[in-house]
C-alpha cells in the first residue's frame, strides 16, 4: 500500500500537530504587545484581550506554513476542506477566510488601535 499525503490519518496528525503548538505560540507572539501594553498603562484585562488578538495572526501564518509544508501548495486546500466538515470538533474556530493575508493583517491594526484607544482612554 503506497502512502498518501492526502490521506484522513495524515489529515489527523497534522491538526494534532497544529493545536499542540497553538498554546505556545500564542504566547511568544503575545508577550511584545502585553509589554508594550503594561510599560504604557493600559489594564490588564486590556492588555490581555490585545495581546490575543495580536499573536492570532502570528500564530496563524506558522499553522498555515505548517500546513503547506506538510502537504504543498497545491494540495493544502484538501486539508482546509477536510478541517470544514468537523466545525464542532477538530476543526472548531476554523473559517476559510481565517488565512487571508488581509484578515490577518487587518487583527493586527486592530490590535494596534485597540492599545493606543485603551492608553489615550485609561482604560
Amino acid at each position: 500500500m503506497r502512502y498518501s499525503e492526502l490521506s484522513e490519518k495524515n489529515y489527523r496528525r497534522i491538526c494534532f500537530i497544529n493545536w499542540s503548538l497553538t498554546l505556545p505560540m500564542m504566547v511568544l507572539f503575545a508577550w511584545p504587545y502585553y509589554l508594550v501594553a503594561t510599560w504604557s498603562g493600559v489594564s490588564a484585562p486590556a492588555a490581555y484581550l490585545g495581546a490575543f488578538v495580536f499573536s492570532l495572526p502570528f500564530m496563524m501564518t506558522v499553522l498555515h506554513g505548517h500546513v503547506t509544508m506538510a502537504l504543498g501548495a497545491l494540495h493544502r486546500h484538501h486539508y482546509y476542506e477536510w478541517l470544514a466538515r468537523y466545525p464542532m470538533s477538530i476543526g472548531f474556530m476554523f473559517h476559510p477566510i481565517m488565512f487571508r493575508t488581509r484578515f490577518r493583517v487587518s487583527l493586527v491594526l486592530s490590535a494596534c488601535i485597540f492599545l493606543v484607544i485603551s492608553y489615550l482612554s485609561g482604560w
